[in-house]
């Protein structure tokens, strides 16, 4: 492994998308996309939804429900469109030191349940907001989510 390899294993596990209501999402009914979880995000700001493109493939629709969040902001900003693309890791923190190591900052690390994760700032990454998440071991879940420590063996 070279200076710049990643330290650990990673996939894209979907691309989330600010919206302004999910209202009509007929386009995926069309695509045969299917809905398989809704809910609300950390501290009830937002609401996501997840569809299933198969072949382990995810979208994340996200609208906000608070008057006043980051989605908000984003979306007064921004207007719709891609907000993220999250990568999983199998070992977040070993990630997170690499790019630490290589001048590319990472913030806002939480654990939520279920999984930990951390943001690759924007400013770093071309102008892309990346999520890296790590599940845990033992984290299963409705929309296809696995650890990558589950399909990966180790050396």
């Amino acid at each position: 492994m070279s200076e710049t390899d990643p330290p650990t294993d990673i996939r894209v596990d979907h691309i989330g998308v600010a919206v302004s209501d999910v209202a009509d999402d007929s386009l995926f009914d069309l695509l045969g996309v299917s809905l398989v979880d809704r809910g609300l995000g950390p501290d009830d700001a937002f609401r996501y939804h997840y569809y299933d493109l198969g072949d382990a493939s995810r979208l994340e629709l996200i609208e906000p429900v608070a008057d006043s969040s980051f989605l908000t902001d984003y979306l007064n900003r921004y207007g719709e469109g891609v907000h993220h693309v999250t990568l999983e890791v199998a070992d977040l923190d070993a990630m997170i030191a690499h790019l630490e190591a290589h001048d590319i900052r990472v913030v806002d690390y939480a654990r939520v349940d279920g999984f930990v994760n951390a943001f690759i700032s924007p400013d770093d990454a071309n102008g892309v907001l990346y999520q890296l998440v790590e599940y845990d071991e033992d984290f299963d879940d409705a929309i296809g989510g696995c650890p990558l420590s589950h399909t990966v063996s180790s050396e």
